[in-house]
């Protein structure tokens, strides 16, 4: 699987953080019998499918930090005006909008790592526990990264973080030379209001 995805990388798009509309080769580690859709039925179970992709490429070509905050858009195929759901931002050309925070609350997100993550090379720092504090006002974040653990996502080539979509995280520009490389994915078992469909396609 890893050197089927550094193939997969070696032909991507260069970007910060490039989003992934279709699944592509990808379909096969993430769908059906894959072993990353192993992973998530296990945790979350067998309806969730992957909703949302991003590639992930720091290096020092590349590189920038991201402050504490928590996840609550959504990728979708186009914009619809239904009620709980706004306000929309574009991303790389693609629709995003905050859905009613039920839906970030049962979602998975799987980070699978190509390159080792080390403490010099940004790994992704979460606060523990906080994804239980539901929705949080942006002018709260930071006292409750303050009162809570802190843990650095470090990892080896292979390795597969998965944590709850809402947790609150952090990520600092890198210190080494090395490259990070990681494909985000956000798995959810929810079927969209009509006309609403998510963007991320077979």
């Amino acid at each position: 699987m890893l050197l089927a995805l550094k193939d997969w990388y070696a032909s991507a798009p260069s970007a910060p953080g490039t989003r992934i509309t279709q699944l592509g080769a990808l379909g096969s580690f993430l769908t059906g019998s894959g072993p990353i859709a192993a992973v998530v039925t296990q945790l979350g179970g067998a309806r969730m499918r992957p909703v949302r992709a991003i590639a992930f490429d720091k290096s020092p070509q590349s590189n920038w930090s991201l402050g504490w905050h928590q996840d609550r858009t959504i990728n979708v195929a186009g914009r619809a005006e239904v009620e709980g759901y706004g306000p929309w931002t574009i991303k790389q050309g693609s629709p995003h909008v905050q859905p009613p925070f039920a839906v970030i609350a049962e979602m998975l997100t799987l980070r699978i790592h190509l390159d080792a993550v080390t403490p010099d090379n940004a790994p992704l720092q979460i606060a523990l526990g906080s994804h239980r504090r539901g929705y949080i006002a942006e002018s709260d974040v930071a006292a409750v990264v303050a009162e809570s653990p802190q843990a650095a996502c470090l990892a080896q080539p292979g390795d597969v973080w998965a944590y709850a979509t809402p947790i609150l995280h952090a990520s600092q520009r890198s210190r080494s030379t090395a490259r990070r490389r990681v494909l985000q994915v956000d798995f959810s078992s929810a079927d969209l209001p009509v006309p609403l469909e998510w963007a991320l396609r077979a």
